[in-house]
């Protein structure tokens, strides 16, 4: 079953073993109906069962069956917390989940000479392997394909002979289209993988 990181336990808070978590996408309702969720830090994965759930300023206080003391929710910080995507905070437009993104093919559409509307099929100048908060926004991490003959072996070699590994952007200057169903992103602009 997919599961989605909604939230990040971030330590605890009072006496009872209620821990404060931050959510991921920055909303917090979706929280609020949450019975059951899986918790995992590293290689650890673990069910457990929520009893109570509280909304402070921009911070979540959640009780967990069997936490009930600021000891027991300490030793939960860093966990992240994952819920199948039925449960997870709905996407708004131009929103998506990040493990939507992974695996998709970031293509490129070369006009077939200037001043025209035709284009040529896309080509796949990547995949997006993850993506990433960076401090003006979310970033696209994208390995480059050796195949594209839209790149030089320069652009997509590093000197270790591996396939080169750049960040793009998530922006509308950057970005256009976005199809989850096909598994394509479309990139704008060439010279941003230089």
């Amino acid at each position: 079953m997919e599961q989605f990181v909604v939230g990040i336990i971030r330590g605890s808070h009072g006496l009872k073993g209620n821990c404060k978590v931050e959510s991921t996408s920055g909303e917090y309702d979706h929280f609020f109906d949450l019975k059951e969720v899986t918790l995992q830090k590293n290689d650890v994965k673990k069910k457990i069962v929520i009893e109570q759930v509280s909304l402070g300023d921009r911070i979540l206080y959640v009780k967990f069956k069997g936490i009930n003391s600021p000891e027991e929710a300490k030793l939960l910080s860093g966990y992240e917390i994952l819920v199948p995507r039925e449960n997870a905070c709905p996407c708004g437009k131009d929103e998506y989940y990040i493990e939507d993104l992974k695996l998709c093919s970031l293509v490129y559409i070369q006009d077939k000479a200037k001043g025209l509307v035709e284009k040529t099929t896309p080509t796949v100048v990547g995949t997006i392997t993850d993506v990433l908060e960076g401090g003006a926004g979310d970033l696209l991490e994208v390995v480059l394909s050796e195949g594209c003959n839209l790149l030089t072996e320069e652009m997509v070699k590093t000197s270790s002979g591996e396939n080169r590994t750049v960040l793009v952007p998530f922006k509308k200057e950057f970005i256009g289209t976005v199809d989850i169903s096909s598994k394509t992103v479309q990139l704008r602009h060439l010279w941003i993988l230089e």
